[in-house]
């Protein structure tokens, strides 16, 4: 028998779980938290929740598997330096847009100089034959236009997240399948969320315009909460191997999960316009790697092997916590492996009422020591 909605809710910490009413898609995505959408992030609540319980008051914080950077950025807003990996460039360029400080004024200036620069600009070289598949020809040109102004300008990795963003929303795909489009839509289709007859995008410079001043304004949000006097390292490289830094006063960190989410190809459209340095052959748990015994073995090795280099950073009694849903039940030998010691389970609701994706959702947060 399913257990009741009463006996469900006595099991999971009701301090780390939060209701659509109580936590809108609006807290969720706050200031720098929306540059860009991102699959498989965490809400920063959970990060403020966990620094405050668990990581004393201003110890340096460690995500070594950092993504989009939600742990770096709610350490800076709680007073806390942090430091961020991850082997995937387009992560690393997005956490550092997100994580740097900035002059708002010139940052202003600039980018709205350069959205009133794009129409005269000339496209930089041609196109290349996954924009030719994917993008519109005027939504090309446009595209390009703006990324022949980026070289040199001041704030240009501010400028190449705009232009990312625009770039994913630009795509010649169904307005409900931005995450992961299968195959371009280059005519008219019922769309399932506008619940209307919708026709794939054309152009892309109305979205650079909204994204490239939403992206000041929430820059400018997040200065005005931002802690003084602490700041983040971002390190781009395979976290089991590259310098980690330390010591840490706390990990707070998300894992990626096995087959599930390819970071890689996710921002693909970055990667193409950018010319970043793609690593995929390095990313643990890549969804083209499937789940087969193998795959699942490698995967844990992976993680362990990172957890194993993370212990030896840790201050004394320094917690590490590790928010995943461990429906394989593969920590428990991850964390033994590692040497870490499971100290306690958090399980926590998750609100997923946004997107196409129904249900409920659980999962749990690990508190693990060294020894």
């Amino acid at each position: 028998m399913a257990p009741t909605q009463d006996a469900l809710y006595r099991e999971i910490d009701l301090e780390l779980s939060w209701s659509e009413r109580e936590l809108p898609e609006r807290e969720r995505t706050k200031h720098v938290h929306r540059l860009h959408p991102y699959l498989g992030k965490f809400v920063p609540q959970l990060v403020e929740t966990l620094l405050a319980r668990h990581v004393r008051e201003g110890g340096p914080v460690l995500d070594p598997f950092a993504g989009s950077g939600t742990t770096l950025v709610q350490a800076l807003e709680s007073g806390h330096p942090a430091t961020g990996l991850d082997v995937a460039a387009f992560n690393c360029l997005l956490m550092q847009v997100k994580t740097a400080a900035y002059n708002p004024f010139a940052l202003e200036h600039e980018v709205r100089d350069v959205l009133t620069r794009v129409e005269d600009a000339g496209p930089d070289d041609a196109p290349s034959a996954y924009l030719r598949r994917w993008y519109a020809a005027d939504s090309r040109r446009e595209l390009l236009a703006f990324r022949s102004l980026i070289d040199g300008a001041e704030h240009a990795d501010v400028l190449r997240v705009v232009l990312a963003r625009a770039a994913r929303s630009a795509r010649q795909t169904t307005h409900f399948d931005l995450d992961v489009p299968r195959r371009p839509q280059r005519s008219p289709y019922w769309c399932h969320k506008h619940r209307r007859t919708c026709r794939p995008v054309d152009h892309a410079d109305h979205f650079l315009r909204r994204y490239g001043l939403d992206t000041v304004a929430r820059i400018k949000a997040f200065a005005r909460v931002r802690a003084r006097g602490v700041g983040a390292d971002v390190r781009h490289g395979d976290a089991r191997a590259i310098d980690i830094g330390g010591p840490y006063a706390g990990v707070i960190t998300s894992p990626p999960y096995p087959g599930l989410i390819d970071y890689h190809e996710q921002h693909r459209y970055a990667y193409e316009l950018l010319g970043l340095d793609d690593r995929r052959d390095l990313e643990l748990g890549a969804a083209e790697r499937g789940t087969s015994r193998r795959a699942i073995a490698a995967y844990c090795e992976g993680i362990a092997d990172v957890f194993a280099r993370i212990r030896e950073t840790l201050e004394p009694g320094a917690p590490v916590l590790i928010v995943v849903n461990d429906r394989r039940d593969l920590y428990a030998g991850i964390l033994e492996r590692a040497g870490l010691r499971l100290a306690r389970r958090f399980t926590r609701h998750v609100n997923r009422r946004t997107g196409r994706r129904a249900g409920e959702y659980f999962e749990d947060v690990l508190l693990a020591t060294a020894g």
